[in-house]
């Protein structure tokens, strides 16, 4: 169990991929991701495990949700600053987390 101060710490943003790039230095199927989620935060660079379940046309534009107040983190020749949230299945394809609705970027999750 968590608290509720401990959940008010995750700092989760709507954002709009603006563009995916293949990422080949991977050591799983990744893309390379930037976001942009507004003003306030801007825009922010992610790698993500989407490949088997997402073609590069089909994440343009998507809203996403995001972690934005996680520290940057190394993956091969990358720095991801922010955590991409999505759904492992069984067969291990990544479902995205996100709005149902179009919202504006960089809108807190309460």
């Amino acid at each position: 169990m968590i608290s509720w101060e401990d959940f008010a710490q995750v700092d989760l943003r709507t954002g709009t991929i603006i563009r995916v790039e293949d990422f080949p230095a991977a050591r799983k199927p990744s893309y390379k991701i930037w976001v942009d989620f507004g003003t306030e935060i801007g825009i922010k660079k992610t790698s993500a495990q989407l490949k088997t379940a997402y073609s590069k046309d089909k994440l343009l534009g998507k809203q996403i949700i995001g972690v934005v107040n996680f520290p940057p983190k190394q993956i091969a020749d990358f720095m991801s600053e922010f955590l991409l949230t999505g759904f492992v299945q069984k067969d291990g394809k990544v479902v995205l987390a996100v709005p149902d609705k179009k919202m504006e970027n960089g809108i807190k999750l309460s």
